[in-house]
């Protein structure tokens, strides 16, 4: 299994799915795929919302567009739609659609958001960018892929 992967299952394992180490999961995160911005969502099933748990650089300026995101919004809200990863290599330019209007006031550039399915459920979505065009490579969507898996384990 790959080390970032072992490392979340690791802090789940010793500290479940908290708010402060949802967070210091979260920064692992971005320190390990060098990115800026960060966001875990919970599904919630009664409200048909993904509810954001823990963020990492996002401006205040959009925090209250990114606390609770439709089926099919956004980048989150498609990538928990689809059930697959959703990335663009430049959120300041993309032009496909999945992009909101908003994310462009995070000044990143490549993003992807990843849903967390266990056992085929939808747990939630994590979503990590960078502040340069980026296209995310085969394995590291399968690692993101995991990485949420793992955390969505924690949540029912």
């Amino acid at each position: 299994m790959n080390p970032i992967v072992n490392e979340v299952d690791g802090r789940l394992a010793r500290g479940g799915a908290t708010d402060d180490n949802l967070l210091e999961i979260l920064k692992h995160v971005l320190a390990h795929f060098d990115c800026q911005v960060g966001t875990i969502h919970r599904w919630d099933a009664a409200t048909g919302l993904l509810q954001l748990r823990a963020q990492r650089g996002l401006p205040d300026a959009i925090l209250d567009k990114v606390t609770a995101i439709p089926i099919g919004k956004g980048m989150a809200g498609i990538a928990a739609e689809r059930r697959e990863p959703v990335q663009v290599c430049n959120l300041q330019t993309d032009a496909s659609g999945v992009v909101r209007p908003n994310a462009k006031m995070t000044k990143m550039e490549g993003s992807i958001a990843v849903p967390m399915l266990v056992a085929g459920a939808l747990r939630g979505t994590l979503g990590v960018a960078k502040s340069t065009t980026y296209t995310f490579t085969d394995d590291e969507n399968a690692a993101l892929l995991a990485i949420a898996s793992k955390i969505g384990q924690h949540f029912s």
